[in-house]
């Protein structure tokens, strides 16, 4: 692994200020800008919102609010509201695919949503890194899926951890029975408002800038931060592709950016949606580095999109993970339970289907979001991975096995024991496909293992049975030793943390497996 530098963030960002604030007036139009003025994609100084502490409301507690004992991981939770007046922008020209897309402000409208943000109770124990996650909405509620992808790593590593409501849905709500912020927890959250989703980009930049300089109660009790990271996953990834193409450039809040399980496709720019290319790449002339961390789910929709590595942008291809998997479900279920009882959200997959995808994907993220600190630090970029391999809008199977080739591949796929699949069989919900599945190597004794599209391990024809795993690994010794020789070639590779490694072992000795 690598060692964070130690080159000084404050001064950079300065001098970013400074230039800031001789173009800072094209920023402040209060009606459509002319597709001449180009001058308004210039860097633009980002206003800092007012920050307020909300009123206890009827719960008590923030909706999203945490279940676990973060006390007991020395950690503290609070959440602020955040109001100001924020901008929408407008691409001048086309928007091409290699995703370098001008914008200028094209209106104006107040605002007031609001942050969750959970840091180290003892400032020594922090790393000076904030992770700004842009919270997710698919499910029509706030989510937090990269909270919990990166739980572990964000808790013993001592980062700072922002959640920031940045769209329309979460504060009103959207489709179904799921309330928004506002039904909620009026008493809390009523005052709330949101102009809608074309002001997501700057709300979400001005959410950044309110860590920096804090107009109000500081959401860190004064930490001091070397470095801002955004973050989002799936939908959210859509948007942070179009905020780091088209509003980056102009803002200059973030030191970096982790986009996870995006697609070829970029959300729209303004409320229209019109002209936005059909797959679009990172645009790879900014100074600040952007990692891209794919699942095995999201490649084919990827593959449009995929570029090679360069100075500012890396992407990793996760071969056996899922858009959304185990981990994540069991890390979420009781923080979503804690404010939505019965109504959380669920897969939903068909009865008797092959469970959710078990895999490494918390271990991926986890790595990458080490590198990205790293990275946006000075140091190194991250290694090269391998892609997983496509072929005719296709994830390409061993046959043995039913693990994808290619794509970095950690000891749950280099020492396997189960089919570990992004993919499952149509069915159930609409979100059950992005769960993927896991098939354990029993000789074909479960439900699904029917050798047909439900069958994870074997979901095409020719037949071929399971593997067995008392030929794979003759003793439990040896099985140990397999794992612990691949968890440390991962390390030694960068795409493992040392923690990390530690639990695989310690997980391949307490299992019955070998012999």
């Amino acid at each position: 692994m690598t060692t964070p530098s130690s080159v000084p963030h404050r001064p950079r960002r300065r001098l970013q200020l400074i230039a800031a604030m001789a173009v800072a007036a094209v920023a402040l139009s209060t009606g459509p800008v002319p597709g001449a003025a180009v001058a308004a994609a210039a860097p633009a100084l980002v206003p800092s919102p007012a920050i307020t502490v909300p009123p206890a409301g009827t719960h008590g507690f923030p909706f999203l609010a945490e279940a676990e004992n973060l006390a007991a991981a020395g950690y503290t939770e609070s959440e602020y509201f955040l109001s100001g007046v924020a901008s929408s922008y407008v691409g001048l020209g086309v928007l091409g695919p290699s995703g370098r897309w001008p914008v200028a402000v094209a209106g104006r409208a107040a605002y007031r949503t609001r942050m969750l943000v959970r840091r180290p109770a003892d400032p020594a124990r922090f790393n000076g890194t904030v992770v700004v996650e842009w919270l997710n909405v698919s499910g029509q509620v706030d989510l937090s899926p990269d909270y919990w992808f990166a739980h572990d790593e964000l808790l013993r590593a001592g980062y700072a951890w922002v959640g920031v409501s940045a769209q329309k849905v979460g504060v009103d709500g959207g489709i179904g029975d799921l309330p928004g912020l506002r039904q909620w927890d009026p008493a809390r959250y009523a005052t709330l408002s949101h102009p809608g989703d074309q002001f997501s980009y700057d709300i979400f930049s001005q959410a950044g800038q309110a860590l920096r300089t804090p107009d109000g109660p500081n959401p860190l009790a004064g930490l001091d931060i070397r470095t801002v990271l955004a973050d989002g996953e799936s939908q959210s990834a859509l948007r942070m592709t179009t905020y780091v193409n088209a509003v980056h450039p102009v803002a200059q809040v973030y030191d970096g950016f982790l986009i996870h399980s995006n697609s070829a496709l970029a959300a729209p720019i303004d409320a229209r949606g019109l002209g936005m290319p059909p797959a679009v790449r990172i645009r790879t002339d900014l100074q600040q580095p952007t990692f891209v961390v794919l699942t095995e789910t999201d490649v084919v929709g990827h593959a449009p999109a995929r570029q090679p590595d360069t100075a500012t942008v890396h992407t990793w291809e996760l071969a056996g993970t899922a858009h959304g998997d185990q981990w994540a479900l069991d890390l979420g279920d009781p923080t979503l339970r804690r404010s939505l009882g019965s109504q959380t959200p669920a897969p939903d997959c068909p009865a008797g289907s092959a469970p959710p995808n078990d895999g490494p994907g918390h271990y991926g993220v986890a790595a990458a979001l080490a590198h990205l600190t790293t990275w946006a630090q000075g140091g190194q970029a991250p290694p090269a991975a391998s892609p997983v391999t496509v072929l005719g809008g296709v994830v390409i199977r061993d046959a043995t096995t039913g693990l994808a080739r290619g794509g970095l591949r950690l000891p749950d796929v280099t020492v396997p024991t189960r089919t570990l699949s992004g993919l499952r069989a149509i069915g159930g919900g609409p979100f059950c496909g992005l769960y993927g599945a896991h098939d354990p190597w029993n000789a074909d004794a479960d439900g699904w293992d029917r050798h047909d599209a439900g069958d994870p391990s074997d979901p095409v024809a020719p037949v071929s049975p399971e593997p067995d795993l008392t030929a794979l690994y003759p003793t439990h010794a040896r099985y140990v030793a397999a794992v612990r020789a691949a968890a440390d070639a991962a390390v030694a590779a960068g795409y493992l943390l040392p923690p990390d490694a530690a639990q695989i072992v310690a997980t391949a000795q307490a299992s019955p497996i070998g012999g």
